[in-house]
């Protein structure tokens, strides 16, 4: 089980980091030890004095696949969910300003917030959801998967290029803008449309 995650895929985001747009979709790769364990509690790590929420629209993945088509992607998910990728941004711009890889600020322990699944029937189009994150009851994060750069269908199709689609592989589509630095003692909120999919507490 994988979880593949991507970067600049909504253009405010993309902006407020003052990234360049990309041609194609930034692929990189959690482990499965990225992922916070249910009902734990998310603990800053000690080499980071600044790690943000990042709020996104997750995918699982439910037969093998490898260069899947668009046509056919929509026969490879069946479930729709959110997550955060906590990302270690102090971290990230230091290995980014070298040229290095990012794992070590995107894929450290604990790093993947999963929340609840929904069944794909419950949403009349998947390229229309919205979803938001709250912080401390405040809406910090809103989005649309309508202002994805590519769709879900579309980031199948690629992302099968490279890598083979397992079963229970999780899909993670980007994040909007709005993403933030937390503090011990957060507590964060996710929604599709007004469903609540998961809370965290930062310590």
């Amino acid at each position: 089980m994988k979880l593949i995650c991507i970067g600049r895929n909504y253009t405010d985001h993309i902006k407020e980091l003052e990234n360049e747009k990309p041609t194609d979709p930034v692929v990189f790769l959690k482990p499965d030890t990225s992922i916070l364990l249910k009902k734990q509690p998310f603990f800053i790590p000690d080499f980071s004095d600044d790690v943000h929420y990042e709020v996104e629209v997750l995918v699982k993945i439910n037969k093998v696949g490898k260069y899947i088509d668009k046509k056919f992607a929509h026969k490879y998910y069946d479930e729709i969910g959110l997550g955060i990728d906590f990302t270690a941004r102090d971290l990230q711009a230091q290995l980014k300003a070298k040229g290095l890889p990012w794992e070590k600020a995107k894929a450290f322990d604990g790093a993947a917030v999963i929340g609840k699944w929904l069944p794909k029937v419950k949403f009349q189009n998947i390229d229309n959801i919205n979803f938001s994150l709250k912080k401390n009851d405040a809406i910090v994060q809103n989005g649309n998967t309508e202002l994805m750069l590519w769709k879900i269908d579309e980031l199948i199709e690629y992302v099968s290029k490279y890598f083979t689609l397992k079963i229970g592989d999780i899909i993670f589509t980007g994040t909007p803008a709005g993403v933030g630095k937390v503090f011990a003692e957060d507590q964060l909120k996710g929604y599709l449309e007004d469903i609540e999919m998961f809370s965290i507490k930062i310590k």
